[in-house]
């Protein structure tokens, strides 16, 4: 597979050079359906538009495209780059989201059971050092360390909706869409 951690240090150049923070990097699929997944965001708006997509696409490309001309294989074999904003329902990757999204609704899995419970949903507390807490909707308050959360991501509310600026569509309508099927009868 590939070395997250090796590419994440080249990923994160790029995208603060930009402005943004990275998000998540993450590889997907297998064989020639794989796919690097690199979500980011403006901290301003908490997303990146399709313009800034397309911007932080073209730098992560051209850097990993130099490194691999120089000799290092950062990914082996075809894969495709696919870099988008997280999203309402967000994934929480870092410290300071569990601190951000604090009052909204997330699920955690966790790499090893803590108080008996591998899942957890409920209210997002927040975190204090390194310590979650989520008020889980059937264990109650439970604190649980940062190191042993597998995944998070918040869960799509009203209530998340209405905390979340809205999207900015701008740049969408130049996306060119088309179907396998139209395109096999042409």
């Amino acid at each position: 597979m590939a070395d997250i951690a090796r590419l994440v240090e080249v990923i994160e150049p790029e995208a603060e050079a930009l402005g943004f923070e990275l998000v998540r990097v993450k590889m997907t699929g297998s064989g020639d359906e794989r796919t690097l997944q690199v979500m980011a965001e403006d901290p301003a708006t908490d997303q990146l538009v399709v313009e800034q997509c397309a911007k932080l696409s073209r730098a992560i490309s051209d850097r990993i495209d130099a490194i691999e001309e120089a000799g290092e294989e950062l990914v082996r074999g075809a894969y495709n780059l696919e870099v988008s904003s997280p999203g309402i329902d967000r994934p929480l990757t870092r410290a300071k989201d569990y601190a951000r999204w604090a009052g909204h609704e997330a699920k955690i899995a966790l790499s090893e059971k803590v108080f008996g419970h591998r899942n957890l949903r409920g209210e997002l507390v927040g975190i204090e050092g390194e310590t979650v807490t989520i008020a889980d909707n059937s264990a109650g308050e439970v604190a649980v360390p940062l190191g042993t959360i597998h995944s998070a991501k918040l869960v799509l509310t009203d209530k998340l909706i209405a905390a979340t600026q809205p999207l900015d569509m701008s740049g969408v309508e130049d996306i060119l869409e088309s179907n396998e099927e139209e395109e096999a009868q042409s």
